[in-house]
């Protein structure tokens, strides 16, 4: 395993990054490339924007993703206040070539996933759960708008 010091998202330089905002990266790029089936993964903030991408080579792809898991982040939380079933754990979009998983990281921050059919759903869930307790606890308002910054360069 690389450290995630070293990482080097395609994106974005990491010269200027604080660790924490590179530790987030790596732990992002890491659960993109480990977890089968996987084929990319976003950080949305919760106002919306783009936090943070696995190493996507398309910009305006992960764009348009983080729009649709805000949108879907908004549409399940409203359906869980109106229903009183609480905060939103997971929407699962079942598509006939794959799925779309959303997940809360932490501050109203979600885990954007795109899987082909080969994963296994219940392992995607696992290690999306994995990733938001490793990089949910680090995410603080500087660093939330120190990825926000930093991918949109």
């Amino acid at each position: 395993m690389t450290s995630p010091f070293l990482h080097d998202n395609v994106e974005q330089s990491t010269g200027d990054l604080s660790p924490e905002a590179r530790t987030f990266n790596w732990l992002l790029d890491s659960f993109t490339s480990s977890t089968a089936g996987v084929m990319e993964a976003i950080a949305v903030s919760s106002d919306g924007l783009l936090m943070a991408m696995s190493a996507i080579k398309d910009r305006s792809n992960a764009e348009r993703l983080a729009a649709v898991v805000s949108g879907m982040t908004s549409l399940a939380g409203g359906a869980a206040s109106w229903y009183a079933l609480g905060g939103l754990n997971r929407v699962i979009v079942d598509m006939a070539e794959g799925y779309l998983l959303i997940s809360s990281i932490s501050s109203g921050s979600v885990l954007g996933v795109v899987a082909d059919r080969t994963a296994n759903l219940g392992t995607v869930a696992y290690e999306m759960t994995l990733f938001a307790g490793r990089a949910g606890g680090a995410l603080s308002p500087r660093l939330i708008a120190e990825l926000k910054n930093a991918v949109q360069q």
